[in-house]
């Protein structure tokens, strides 16, 4: 366990060493850009700690918070990062800057390009007192979430097992029903009391009529319900007469007079003399031979 120690005591202290080297190159830099966009000595030498030192509260932060406020912290070091990066590499493109002998606000020769870099410069001390006021706020007020104990989970996966048992049955069960049992007193037998009066004879009880069997019977068959039996009734026949093979094949030569052949068929001769499916096949077979009969003797 020592040695564990020992080894991340030594590299956070490597870590603080390299990022203090690192802060005071880019410290030259900030400061003589500083310089150029108006700043005086002394404002041009805390430069270097607003936008490095806000760079470090955002790591700093990052560890610390969670969820949405540590992607906010990620965004606010990235985009000071950006920037530092963007104000050396200036600095290296421009020696006039190490000698202070460039003239006020020109930091690039095309002008576009020099108006973002000073609104770059100008606007990074701003943008500091902004994200670093939001940084500690948020680490002031984020609550770590607890560490599980042996307890907790022990009360988690008892609650589990209560919950999912009273999930599985079916029904609530029924409390217990106790009968309200009365003990009566037993009777005492009365010295004086030896002479037994006659029992009071009850009128007999004469038994209800049963209805007769036949009516009894007749009354169970009629709560079922009566098939269709017998003779169908006069009224529900057609009244259509039965047609001969005669009068249907008059018929079906009256109806098809005007159709051509390919028209002939059984289902259009059954629909137009409304007769079975069988006769309107033997129709059209008689109907077909007759003019095919008939062209032969014209030719």
């Amino acid at each position: 366990m020592s040695l564990h120690r020992k080894g991340r005591t030594a590299l956070v202290l490597a870590l603080v060493a390299v990022v203090a080297m690192a802060f005071r190159v880019s410290w030259n830099a900030l400061r003589d850009i500083a310089g150029a966009v108006g700043a005086d000595d002394t404002a041009a030498m805390l430069y270097p700690f607003v936008v490095d030192g806000l760079m470090a509260l955002a790591l700093i932060a990052t560890l610390v918070l969670t969820g949405d406020a540590r992607r906010f912290a990620l965004r606010v070091l990235g985009a000071y990062t950006i920037a530092s990066l963007v104000l050396n590499y200036v600095h290296g493109l421009v020696p006039e800057l190490h000698g202070h002998t460039v003239d006020w606000g020109r930091l690039a020769d095309w002008d576009p390009a020099n108006w973002a870099l000073v609104l770059l410069a100008t606007s990074l001390p701003v943008g500091s007192i902004y994200f670093g006021s939001d940084l500690v706020a948020k680490v002031l007020h984020h609550r770590p979430d607890p560490i599980p104990t042996a307890s907790t989970n022990a009360k988690e996966s008892t609650d589990t097992n209560v919950k999912r048992s009273t999930a599985d049955l079916p029904v609530s069960t029924p409390a217990p029903i106790t009968p309200n049992v009365t003990v009566l007193p037993r009777p005492v037998a009365v010295g004086f009391l030896k002479t037994t009066l006659p029992a009071k004879p009850y009128p007999p009880i004469d038994p209800a009529p049963a209805a007769p069997i036949e009516r009894r019977v007749a009354a169970v068959e009629s709560t079922r319900p009566r098939r269709a039996t017998g003779r169908v009734p006069a009224v529900a026949k057609s009244t259509r007469p039965k047609r001969t093979p005669e009068q249907l094949l008059a018929e079906a030569r009256k109806a098809t007079a005007d159709w051509p052949d390919a028209k002939v068929t059984g289902e259009g001769i059954r629909r137009a003399i409304h007769t079975s499916p069988a006769n309107a096949r033997s129709l059209r077979d008689t109907i077909l031979a007759e003019r095919a009969t008939t062209a032969a003797e014209v030719a």
